[in-house]
């Protein structure tokens, strides 16, 4: 409707604004309080250096795979990829970058584990992080992802508003009779939108939970 008008300055867009508002017709957003936005900031924070250290890792494995050694384990940093780690012979320079990447992996892991308990900590008495760990498949760490990017849960009316709001409803394209729908919309925060979609069971591009 605005940008089809001759006419188009501030003055007319607060007059315009004001009659929808008048109508009961103005979209409204709603605003997390600061409790919520401070616990998205503790979750986000953790899901980033949950990034940094599979980054950190996938730098041992290219070391190890241009040095021709052979990952036999599912987990290189499980015990026994420890002890491959600690008596595979290395060049002096891919020695030195292999123990350097181990030394920030433990840093890192420290800082993912004290947010963590920061998380579970400010969510211990919270109702809906108790009850939707309920759900099979939803851990502590997923809960918060829930209760962190949803916040007031009774701000949808329905389960579509939810799932339209994280993004996860195909685009829709009509006219006439000629019906396209299209690929999710990936409106709003990616973080919330691969946290429902591990719920439901699909694939994200990349898990940082």
């Amino acid at each position: 409707m605005f940008s089809y008008r001759r006419v188009k300055n501030d003055e007319r867009d607060a007059a315009d604004l004001a009659d929808l508002l008048r109508m009961g017709r103005l979209p409204e957003a709603w605003i997390a309080p600061p409790a919520t936005r401070e616990l998205r900031g503790w979750v986000r924070h953790r899901a980033k250096l949950v990034g940094v250290r599979t980054g950190l890792k996938c730098q041992i494995h290219a070391v190890l795979a241009a040095a021709g050694v052979q990952v036999r384990m599912s987990d290189l940093f499980g015990l026994s990829g420890q002890q491959l780690l600690s008596s595979v012979r290395l060049a002096p320079e891919s020695r030195a970058r292999v123990d350097s990447l181990m030394r920030a992996i433990t840093a890192v892991e420290f800082e993912i584990d004290m947010f963590a308990r920061l998380v579970a900590g400010r969510l211990r008495a919270d109702p809906g992080y108790t009850a939707i760990q309920a759900i099979p498949g939803v851990g502590p760490i997923l809960a918060a992802v829930f209760v962190a990017e949803i916040g007031d849960i009774t701000r949808f009316d329905r389960p579509q508003q939810l799932a339209s709001w994280a993004g996860l409803t195909p685009k829709h394209h009509e006219s006439d009779t000629t019906v396209h729908r299209g690929r999710i919309t990936k409106m709003g925060c990616g973080g919330r939108r691969r946290g429902l979609r591990l719920r439901i069971g699909q694939s994200p591009r990349r898990s940082s939970w």
